[in-house]
């Protein structure tokens, strides 16, 4: 019966850590509750792989790592990014701005739960923990950039969660039934040395998560390029005929 509860305890871990993360925010301590996010998306990437390994996978688990995702990974990032970017812009934009984000990463987390099967070895839109992370991390650079830039980020990371851009799926990895006993060695070592270095961690993961999220932003310009230009032989084809 244990057993089958650990791949929860990662998920109650995530959720514990993003609203640590929402504290420090508040404590003008940014950079771990940066780190508190992407500690967040290790145990979310553990919770499943667990469940697998241990043959304890159920709806009460899929159910509790979104409800989970929503919090560490929508509401935690977007105030993070609210309390370290926003400071002098129009109420009315930043409060829409912060919600927006959230309001996105529940949708693509509804519609990834009610999909009977997607594209083998791909998400369809960004995944929450993903747009979080990168979120997260990229408010620590608001001293380097400004408001508006931020709010343009936020809302393009809105867009690619609820877009039908395909991003690949590192989920389905497997985890050895072995390597569930280290695990909890693996989250304290990454807590230990995030704590010690949290600005560096952050800024460095900050990187592959970025080029994570911009490969989605680029297969859909290219897609949107390819519809545009299918759209325009038609339309010469037709021409041609009726000419």
């Amino acid at each position: 019966m244990f057993t089958k509860s650990i791949p929860n305890m990662f998920t109650l871990g995530n959720l514990f850590l993003g609203m640590v993360g929402i504290m420090l925010a508040f404590d003008n301590k940014f950079s771990l509750a940066a780190i508190m996010i992407i500690i967040a998306m290790l145990c979310d990437g553990l919770d499943g792989r667990m469940a697998r390994a241990l043959n304890a996978q159920s709806e009460f688990g899929k159910e509790l790592d979104s409800l989970s995702d929503v919090i560490s990974f929508g509401v935690a990032p977007a105030l993070i990014m609210y309390v370290t970017s926003f400071h002098g812009m129009p109420h009315a934009l930043i409060w829409t701005v912060t919600a927006i984000f959230p309001i996105c990463g529940a949708l693509r987390l509804a519609r990834f739960n009610v999909q009977s099967a997607g594209i083998p070895g791909y998400f369809i839109g960004l995944p929450i923990p993903a747009a979080g992370g990168v979120l997260a991390t990229l408010s620590l650079f608001h001293k380097e950039i400004s408001a508006p830039y931020m709010i343009i980020a936020m809302l393009i990371l809105s867009y690619l969660m609820v877009s039908t851009v395909k991003y690949p799926n590192f989920k389905k990895v497997g985890l050895p039934k072995k390597a569930v006993m280290y695990a909890p060695v693996v989250i304290v070592a990454s807590v230990a040395v995030a704590v010690i270095f949290p600005d560096q961690i952050s800024k460095l993961i900050f990187v592959p998560l970025v080029l994570y999220a911009a490969y989605g932003l680029k297969q859909n310009v290219e897609k949107l390029t390819r519809r545009r230009h299918h759209d325009q032989s038609a339309d010469h084809k037709v021409y041609n005929d009726h000419s």
